[in-house]
């Protein structure tokens, strides 16, 4: 008996768990027809909103990869001159 009280339970809570939401800011419970997309302006609003926060965490991201790229690159530079005038100084290249 206690086996099939704790396996409803846990039937039951996993329905509630796989059941999609679809309730509204307001918590009407009733999905749009269309979907999200076709929503107020203010959720419309609030996705504008949130596309641009994404986008400018993105750029930041981009920006900073980018720095760190080109500093990779300087250093790359500095060891490529480096290992040159060691070669010259032990008589590898004739420049």
């Amino acid at each position: 008996m206690l086996r099939t009280i704790i396996a409803r339970t846990l039937r039951v809570n996993r329905l509630v768990m796989l059941r999609p939401y679809t309730e509204g800011a307001t918590g009407s419970g009733i999905a749009r027809p269309g979907g999200e997309a076709s929503g107020d302006a203010f959720t419309k609003r609030e996705r504008a909103n949130e596309d641009f926060y994404v986008r400018a965490q993105e750029r930041a991201k981009l920006l900073q990869l980018k720095e760190k790229l080109a500093n990779q690159r300087k250093h790359l530079d500095e060891l490529d001159a480096h290992i040159d005038e060691l070669t010259r100084e032990q008589g590898g290249e004739n420049n």
